[in-house]
């Protein structure tokens, strides 16, 4: 209860602080009142949902996942307000301290300069506000499909040219729209790739998320098959259950599921996949995460049917195994293949310039290829969205990588 009313202080002195901005920028009482009523909605409507509201027994179902968006949208705008106009207040401080100290006259409180800055604080704080919003209409169902080459002086010959398509963080739990979903689906199997990967999480947090979806998904065609691994959600660790047995009957269920779909679920297990006289041992660990994260993962039971020198896909749901465990190995995995991440769903990418997400401060491998050793990983920025319902910069991803055989054309 303590912790309800310091936020809700904190919150509504941060609305009255951002209050001030309006009212020197616009004369129109209408104005004021519009941006009192919305972030009184806004409050309300997220100590309902997080109080009152209807709950699965998870962290955060679709309509809390709503309500921490415009907290956050709104919350984002005062911020950046506050900062610009707390840092006049502590400026004409200063300066009044100052004058008073050596006998100035000087006016410092300008009502001139206090407009200005209020207009420019509104509008940069506009910019992330409105980027917000959009992530929530439209930008988490704003798939793209990127491609890379990747070259391997080892690779078999059979396999140069093969084409990968990678998958990762579905959250079936968060979705809200079919159309959009099946127009990915779609992307996917556009792209005709000789293998689908899934590098899990595909539901939020209940099996049961992943039923309204599971004719689709079962859609999804690659002629060597379809293979998948869990994430760290996908063992409903982040939902209140009412007996162990019960949460071990929902892995159970999410695991059958998957197989009703096609996916070839690889619990610390490996598989060939050939070409004629070639092969690739395509190896998948159950989660092995940094910190508090579920550490399933075994890496050396995944490879132990398979030979030390053949080449190497590994399927790991979190990039922090690959940094901890699977460069230092004594085996050489070629390629992994992760997820997890998301790229927070937040930053800003233009390819060849920029490629910036909070995220970076948290996982040193967090969107994209990168190499070490000599090996290569493939970070997924995500298929889905988890939390903040929507994407900024950091857009769902359907990966497709072509390995090519070095001195082949």
């Amino acid at each position: 209860m303590l912790r309800w009313v310091v936020f809700i202080a904190i919150y509504c002195i941060m609305g009255f602080y951002s209050l001030q901005a309006i009212k020197t920028v616009s004369r129109f009482p209408w104005v004021y009142y519009s941006f009192m009523a919305l972030g009184l909605l806004v409050l309300g409507n997220f100590i309902y949902q997080f109080t009152f509201g209807e709950s699965d027994g998870s962290v955060l179902n679709r309509p809390k996942s709503y309500a921490f968006g415009f907290l956050i949208a709104m919350l984002t705008f005062e911020v950046i307000t506050i900062i610009f106009l707390f840092s006049e207040d502590i400026f004409r401080t200063i300066s009044a301290g100052l004058g008073r100290m050596f006998g100035s006259s000087t006016e410092f409180s300008l009502p001139a300069r206090r407009r200005f800055l209020s207009m420019i604080a509104m509008g940069i704080a506009a910019i992330p506000f409105s980027a917000l919003l959009y992530g929530m209409y439209r930008g988490k169902y704003n798939f793209q499909v990127l491609t890379y080459d990747l070259e391997f002086d080892d690779l078999p010959d059979g396999f140069h040219n093969y084409q990968i398509t990678q998958i990762s963080d579905i959250h079936s739990g968060s979705f809200d729209n079919r159309k959009k979903i099946e127009y990915a689906v779609d992307l996917i199997n556009k792209q005709e790739s000789d293998v689908i990967l899934f590098t899990g999480d595909m539901v939020n947090n209940m099996a049961l998320e992943m039923a309204p979806w599971k004719d689709l998904f079962s859609t999804l065609t690659a002629r060597d098959g379809k293979f998948s691994i869990l994430g760290n959600h996908d063992y409903g660790d982040y939902v209140r259950w009412d007996t162990p047995e019960l949460k071990a009957e929902n892995l159970e269920a999410l695991k059958d599921m998957q197989k009703e779909m096609g996916f070839d679920l690889l619990l610390n297990e490996s598989r060939y996949l050939r070409k004629g006289q070639d092969k690739l041992a395509l190896v998948g660990v159950e989660n092995w995460g940094r910190g508090g994260f579920k550490k399933a993962g075994d890496l050396k039971k995944a490879v132990s049917q398979i030979d030390k020198d053949d080449f190497k896909i590994l399927m790991s749901h979190d990039p922090s195994h690959w940094e901890d465990v699977v460069i230092q190995d004594e085996y050489h995995y070629h390629l992994t293949l992760s997820g997890h991440t998301h790229g927070m769903q937040f930053g800003i990418e233009i390819p060849g310039w920029v490629k910036w997400s909070p995220v970076k401060w948290r996982y040193k491998y967090w969107a994209g290829i990168y190499e070490e050793l000599g090996q290569y990983i493939n970070v997924n920025r995500g298929f889905g969205f988890l939390g903040y319902p929507g994407r900024v910069g950091i857009w769902p991803e359907i990966t497709v990588i072509r390995l090519k055989k070095k001195g082949i054309v």
